[in-house]
């Protein structure tokens, strides 16, 4: 009797499970991996260097940065073939998709634009200069601000949706990489790759509220470089990529207190949650795998074999 529920119990959780899109930079591919089984389905062969991905709200097509080709690519996920590009300019990044999920903002890191594109019209709105060498890209839950991280100029610059215009600049540490609003809108958390912190800052006044600090026993302060963060869908647990620390953060969002570090894979670069909750899932570019982390005991459950140098992940919606 027992078997024969884990059995219903594994279908169930397998008909429901999410996909999960990996970029490789290394060879070119997007690998596919079933949340349920957490085992790998399919890789796509995609434009060079592949960097950020994300996926459309209804989980219809997928989006690519295609950095040396400068395009994105736009992928059909019932049929895992590219169907189309946008218009991104010179070596797209990273970028974000609107609420709405009409509007696509990219950062251009050659020409230090960020482009706003038109989804369904396939065409470029708007270019917004912004600092030297732009990368994170966040988007406020109301879609009426933007934020871009300049990694030279050392900058969060927020930029007005409605106008396409920068508000503020805002300094933080050595070489931002990613910017991640809080669920409510009042927080953006901008992590600094060599200075080794994430600037927590208040969307009301545009300053730097604090700072998130790291240290890992028998680890080099220069050995931790936090890049990717995310935070819980109920604004009380961030999770923050350490690159060659080969770690994950736990921190609490409301204390800031780090609490935990999850020992995942080598040169950890982003995150990514599984529409629960239940799971975040790290990219790890120097051991080729992506880590399962359960959320709820902050422990890893699994690690994937994926492609060459993983960078982006992104979880398929409901």
């Amino acid at each position: 009797m027992f078997a024969v529920t884990a059995a219903l119990q594994f279908a169930a959780q397998a008909a429901w499970a999410n996909m999960v899109y990996v970029s490789n930079e290394k060879d070119n591919t997007v690998t596919i991996v079933d949340s349920g089984t957490m085992e790998v389905v399919k890789t796509i062969d995609v434009g060079q260097r592949p960097r950020g991905i994300t996926i459309s709200h209804d989980g219809k097509f997928l989006y690519v940065c295609a950095s040396d080709d400068d395009t994105v690519e736009v992928i059909d996920t019932a049929t895992n073939e590219i169907v189309g590009t946008l218009p991104s300019g010179p070596d797209p990044e990273l970028f974000v998709l609107s609420p709405d999920g009409k509007m696509l903002y990219v950062a251009n890191e050659d020409d230090n634009l960020v482009t706003a594109i038109d989804v369904e019209q396939k065409s470029v709105v708007a270019e917004i200069p912004v600092g030297v060498e732009p990368e994170g890209m966040g988007i406020s839950p109301d879609g009426k601000t933007i934020v871009n991280t300049s990694e030279t100029t050392n900058m969060a610059h927020f930029i007005d949706t409605s106008t396409h215009e920068i508000t503020d600049n805002v300094l933080v540490d050595s070489r931002p990489r990613f910017a991640e609003f809080k669920p409510d809108g009042s927080e953006v958390w901008v992590s600094a790759e060599i200075g080794g912190t994430v600037s927590v800052i208040d969307n009301k006044t545009r300053e730097v509220k604090h700072k998130i600090t790291f240290e890992i026993q028998g680890l080099r302060s220069e050995a931790i470089q936090p890049v990717g963060v995310r935070i819980s869908a109920d604004g009380k647990k961030a999770y923050v990529a350490l690159g060659p620390a080969n770690r994950v953060a736990v921190v609490n969002a409301e204390t800031y207190e780090v609490e935990k570090y999850v020992l995942v894979g080598q040169r950890v670069w982003q995150l990514a949650f599984t529409p629960d909750g239940k799971f975040i899932i790290s990219t790890n570019g120097l051991s080729n795998d992506i880590t399962f982390i359960d959320t709820e005991t902050d422990e890893p459950v699994k690690s994937v074999t994926v492609g060459a140098l993983p960078w982006g992940v992104v979880v398929a919606p409901n």
